[in-house]
C-alpha cells in the first residue's frame, strides 16, 4: 500500500508540475497577447484621433446649419400648408361658381327646348294639318278630274260593270 501511496505523490506532484507548466505558458501567451493589443490600440488611438476630432469639428461647424435647414423646411411646410388651403378654397369656389352656372344653364336649355317643343306641336297644328286637308282637297279634285277626263274618253259601259261601281264608291 505504500508503493500506491508513492505512485499517487508521484502523479499527483507530476500533474502539479505539468499544471504550473500550463499556467506559466499561458500567462505568457497572454503577455505577448496584451502587449500586441496595447500596440494595436495604440497605433488605432494615433490614427482615430485626428479623424476624430476632424469629425468633431465638422459638426461643430454643421450643427447650426443643419439646425437652420430644420428650421427652413418647418417654414417651407408651414407656406406650403397654406398655400394648400387657400388653393383649396379657391378651388371650392370655383366649382361651386360652376355649378351655379350649370344649373343656370341647365334651366336655359330645358326651356329653349320646351320653347322648341311647344313652336313645333303648333306648326303642326296650324300647319301640318291644313296643309294636309289641303293635300286631301287637291287629291280628291285630282280624282275627280280623272274621273270626268275617264268618262268621256271611255264607251259608255253597262251598270253591272263593276269596276264602275267601284269608282262611284271611291268618290
Amino acid at each position: 500500500m505504500e508503493t500506491w501511496v508513492v505512485i499517487s505523490v508521484v502523479i499527483a506532484a507530476v500533474a502539479i508540475v505539468f499544471q504550473s507548466c500550463m499556467l506559466a505558458a499561458m500567462f505568457l501567451q497572454m503577455r505577448r497577447t496584451m502587449e500586441r493589443v496595447e500596440r494595436l490600440t495604440d497605433n488605432l488611438e494615433t490614427r482615430v484621433g485626428p479623424i476624430l476630432s476632424r469629425v468633431q469639428l465638422l459638426l461643430d461647424d454643421a450643427g447650426p446649419k443643419i439646425t437652420e435647414m430644420v428650421a427652413d423646411a418647418a417654414h417651407i411646410v408651414y407656406l406650403t400648408r397654406g398655400q394648400a388651403q387657400k388653393l383649396d378654397r379657391v378651388v371650392s369656389e370655383a366649382s361651386d361658381r360652376l355649378r351655379g352656372q350649370l344649373v343656370a344653364a341647365d334651366r336655359i336649355i330645358t326651356g329653349a327646348l320646351e320653347t322648341v317643343e311647344e313652336a313645333g306641336s303648333q306648326v303642326k297644328r296650324n300647319i301640318w294639318r291644313p296643309v294636309q286637308k289641303v293635300s286631301a282637297v287637291v287629291t280628291g279634285i285630282k280624282v275627280g278630274l280623272d274621273f270626268l277626263r275617264s268618262n268621256r274618253t271611255r264607251v259608255p259601259r253597262s251598270p253591272d260593270d263593276p269596276v264602275e261601281h267601284e269608282e262611284e264608291l271611291f268618290i
